[in-house]
């Protein structure tokens, strides 16, 4: 079997520090996890971390590629405007409770890649409708949640075509355990360093209040203003329940707000997005009044035009993210077909919602604060890259003062 080529012990590793750093779960905490079913040698030992580390009750939910792809295959038309709203109403209510979240991805990124982009387009939009409420807390930051991944066949398979599947998922693993910085011996210690890292980044850019950042590079001349009262975060973060986690593992960027009406300029994209099993690369937008007025991909562009119609904040950003070049995820080469790696390898922006808890008091604002101060809302979030080698970032000040941010995709000091 492929799983018995993954090194048990850095999957060991991968546990304890997803249960310790990216969750931090406390003590009578539950648990929801979300995790393909080929990921289930992780999903255990994920489970048996948790209730050593005081776990209330550990409840996972399965999905499975060859089920997914029936419903797209056999259901009837009316299928694709609907979602499991009894099931995501009881994760936002075990959420509003005090569960912590966690979700394991490493689906193939192309799965639905063949079928067809309206059917894709009409579920994930019913389902992110669904979702809104348990999307909610995690977009506000209410309690300690985390992602993760695992090498399954499909997902290695797609990244490393040219190889056996047995090599390929051995290949991948290895990159997941590397980027997720679980193969040394002390990895609690490594994600310490890494934190403290990113968390000095945060806080040089907290004391520039910037307005607005000015990003050049080929095929980019864009300025994202940012919104009132923004904070930069990056790294372990605390959440509104207090306890400090990891949302993402692996990660390298920083990141904040955006302000939705004051985003001018055209963009380029410098990495291909992989979203619901469809490619969309070479994508070309041109802002105006922080509205993307024209679009273009030079592949999946009837999926990205479908994205950008979800609904009114879908064709505005809700984040910005700085990502050095020099990243190891950057570093490696990989084309990994999933956001959780890709947008670490490059700075990137997201379209749609964004994150409350990125303003200096976002814990107490209200939506409609939120709002005034230039958040966004929307029912996706979806992130893709700009940044690399060529690309130039300058701060800018209430003045019209310039300092200069990143230089040949590396931060200027």
């Amino acid at each position: 079997m492929t799983q018995d080529l993954i090194d048990p012990r850095a999957l060991d590793r991968l546990a304890e520090v997803a249960v310790s750093v990216g969750l931090n779960l406390q003590k009578g905490q539950d648990l929801i996890l979300t995790a393909p079913i080929t990921a289930l040698p992780l999903v255990r030992r994920i489970t048996a971390a948790a209730y050593r580390a005081g776990a209330g009750v550990v409840t996972p939910m399965f999905s499975d590629e060859e089920i997914t792809l029936a419903r797209y295959r056999n259901a009837h038309d009316d299928s694709f405007d609907r979602a499991p709203n009894w099931l995501l109403d009881g994760m936002a209510a075990g959420f509003a409770n005090g569960a912590a979240r966690m979700a394991i991805v490493g689906d193939d990124p192309m799965l639905l890649a063949e079928e067809d982009p309206e059917k894709v387009a009409r579920a994930g939009k019913a389902n992110s409708i669904a979702y809104r409420p348990a999307l909610e807390h995690i977009a506000n930051f209410k309690m300690n949640w985390s992602i993760l991944s695992y090498p399954t066949a499909s997902w290695a398979r797609r990244v490393f075509p040219e190889l056996s599947e047995e090599e390929a998922v051995a290949k991948l693993a290895d990159a997941i355990f590397a980027a997720s910085r679980v193969q040394g011996d002390d990895p609690v210690a490594e994600w310490k360093a890494h934190n403290a890292a990113l968390s000095e980044r945060t806080k040089w850019l907290n004391t520039q209040r910037f307005e607005a950042l000015h990003f050049t590079g080929p095929g980019t001349d864009l300025t994202v203003g940012l919104a009132e009262g923004h904070e930069w975060m990056g790294g372990a973060s605390q959440a509104q329940n207090g306890v400090v986690c990891n949302p993402n593992m692996p990660t390298e960027e920083v990141f904040t707000t955006p302000h939705a009406a004051k985003v001018d300029g055209y963009v380029r994209s410098t990495k291909p997005l992989s979203h619901q099993g469809s490619l969309i690369d070479e994508i070309e937008v041109r802002f105006e009044g922080g509205k993307i007025t024209e679009a273009r991909a030079a592949k999946g562009e009837q999926v990205l035009l479908k994205l950008l119609d979800t609904d009114e904040g879908a064709r505005r950003l809700g984040e910005v993210a700085l990502v050095p070049h020099s990243s190891p995820i950057s570093q490696s080469g990989l084309l990994f077909y999933n956001t959780l790696y890709d947008e670490n390898a490059a700075c990137h922006i997201a379209l749609g919602q964004c994150y409350s808890k990125c303003f200096l008091d976002g814990a107490s604002l209200s939506g409609d604060e939120v709002k005034a101060r230039g958040g966004n809302a929307s029912l996706i979030h979806v992130d893709w890259m700009i940044g690399g080698a060529q690309t130039d970032i300058d701060g800018i000040k209430p003045d019209g003062s310039r300092v200069p941010v990143f230089r040949q995709g590396e931060w200027a000091s």
